[in-house]
């Protein structure tokens, strides 16, 4: 079962840092930072925001890459719109044989050096963990989602959104939660404001 998050919203000026994220653009769109801690206060990086917005949904034919270097997967946490074409090229020295047993997409890419000819298309929404056979340290994420706005927070906890004014549905995530779903509650940006800020709690599971 989902838990409904504790939060506090609170309005700030200026606006944060931004990450990357697909954006689209809105007439009198409010930047909107996120500030992402777990319960004991600490900032969380790496932490998955997506903000679904009221309207038709945008499907989406990208790319992306989750990268293999220094025999780690680069980035650790990789976020995507569903309908998503993830490559996953190898620029070690060694060969890779990457892995997902994950629901929403489950694949094997034996032993290969290089990219793949063929990407590995992810179109339901939820968490992948993805593993290599050979080298049991290395471990990633690629989290689908299902608009096309959505960012990952920096080392300080923090993103910035441009956002439209209404109510939306806003999808968190954190590594440091095991389990597989993306935690769900509301936001609401009000009319008229000049920019505004979220501080979010995340518990641990």
């Amino acid at each position: 079962m989902q838990r409904t998050l504790p939060r506090t919203i609170r309005t700030l000026l200026g606006a944060g840092c931004a990450a990357q994220c697909l954006l689209p653009a809105w007439a009198g769109a409010i930047p909107w930072q996120f500030q992402l801690r777990n319960t004991e206060g600490q900032p969380l990086a790496d932490a998955v925001v997506a903000v679904e917005i009221k309207g038709p949904a945008r499907s989406s034919n990208g790319r992306a890459e989750m990268a293999q270097r220094d025999r780690q997967f680069q980035p650790h946490v990789l976020v995507v719109q569903a309908g998503t074409a993830v490559h996953f090229p190898n620029f070690d020295t060694v060969r890779h044989h990457v892995y997902s047993f994950s629901p929403i997409k489950a694949f094997d890419i034996k032993l290969y050096s290089g990219t793949p000819s063929e990407p590995i298309v992810f179109d339901k929404p939820g968490i992948a963990a993805l593993g290599c056979n050979i080298h049991d340290r290395m471990g990633a994420f690629i989290v689908v989602v299902e608009t096309p706005v959505f960012g990952k927070t920096n080392a300080r906890g923090e993103l910035s959104l441009d956002l439209p004014p209404g109510e939306h549905a806003l999808k968190l995530w954190h590594p440091s939660r095991l389990q597989p779903l993306l935690l769900s509650q509301k936001l609401n940006i009000p009319t008229g404001q000049a920019s505004g800020v979220s501080s979010l709690v995340l518990p641990p599971q």
